[in-house]
């Protein structure tokens, strides 16, 4: 079949669309909550969507073991189970996916370019919810522990450790915020920061300093977790002094940030300063025809709920889009 060239004018300026066998309407980047409640509405409205989920399909819902906060499981859900129930529902609607990382895009014209490898897609219009990833101390017994006492999320996983000790590890805005809401739940939360003063904004500092179930060890950084099944402990370091301590535990929260997964976007669309996608309207970037949905945009909220409806959010103003798009070329056709 060949391929038609169709010119419409289209937001009051040119563009030159290639609607062939090989377009897609819509490639969905990501398939966390995010990407895959996109998906699921835009399979719906038969916009038949391809998902490029990433090797590392699901994003942070696979570091939860029981998520107890989604609507819909009144007794919680295994996060990799909650986010596998989310693809057979979008491939239930005709979504398709390839498995693989995105390695490079083209938002300069239209249509817009993917690559995954060599392998290149072109679509008119893309969701991008590629989420964002925590920042991690690095250690070997961290990664033991993920799910099982250690967490980078403390509004996800606060509640699990009602009348335990926790310590939170950082010394930013974050690191005070996630030590505050941990004290609705714990007994007590131990802020460990390898500095001898905090990096957080003065009005957090007051807050933090004057909660009586707050304390702060400086000048410190965690070692090792120690455990078998779940945390019991864990092993500081005095970077001052180098004297080693062990510390019972029962949680070990890590708050020294998180980075969008955004670097294959710099040039193609605005990022703010520290790399999230600038957004207006909830899921509008600067590109016509490229939408943003989930952590990738949200610095804020990140939680697997609110990413979804922002998912949602986006496939519907995609359905407009394409809608248009097929209006006016149905008029340039006449």
């Amino acid at each position: 079949m060949h391929k038609k060239l169709i010119i419409i004018e289209l937001y009051n300026h040119i563009i030159i669309s290639n609607f062939g066998d090989a377009m897609e309407d819509l490639i969905i980047l990501g398939s966390g909550p995010a990407g895959l409640s996109a998906a699921i509405y835009a399979a719906r409205d038969e916009i038949k969507p391809l998902v490029i989920s990433g090797t590392s399909a699901g994003g942070q819902l696979l570091l939860t073991t029981t998520v107890e906060n989604f609507p819909g499981f009144p007794d919680g859900v295994d996060g990799a189970e909650l986010i596998d129930l989310m693809r057979k529902q979008a491939e239930k609607f005709g979504t398709r996916f390839v498995d693989g990382d995105v390695t490079k895009v083209d938002f300069s014209s239209r249509p817009f370019k993917i690559w995954v490898g060599e392998q290149l897609y072109e679509a008119n219009s893309v969701i991008i919810a590629t989420g964002a990833s925590s920042k991690w101390l690095g250690l070997e017994s961290e990664k033991k522990f993920i799910g099982r006492g250690v967490s980078s999320c403390a509004t996800c996983d606060g509640a699990f450790f009602r009348n335990k000790n926790v310590i939170v590890v950082g010394g930013g805005d974050t690191a005070l915020e996630d030590g505050i809401f941990l004290t609705r739940f714990a007994n007590s939360v131990t802020i460990v920061h390898r500095r001898d003063q905090l990096r957080a904004s003065k009005i957090m500092q007051e807050r933090a300093f004057s909660n009586p179930k707050i304390k702060f060890i400086w000048n410190t950084v965690v070692e090792e977790i120690k455990g078998d099944t779940k945390v019991t402990g864990v092993k500081l370091r005095n970077v001052a002094t180098n004297e080693i301590i062990e510390m019972p535990i029962d949680g070990v929260f890590i708050a020294i940030g998180h980075k969008p997964n955004t670097e294959i976007f710099a040039g193609q669309i605005d990022l703010d300063q520290n790399g999230y996608i600038v957004t207006h309207d909830v899921v509008f970037t600067n590109v016509e025809g490229v939408f943003a949905a989930g952590d990738v945009a949200d610095h804020y909220y990140r939680q697997a709920i609110t990413a979804a409806g922002t998912g949602v959010m986006a496939a519907l103003r995609v359905r407009d889009y394409i809608g248009k798009l097929k209006y006016e070329q149905q008029k340039a056709s006449q």
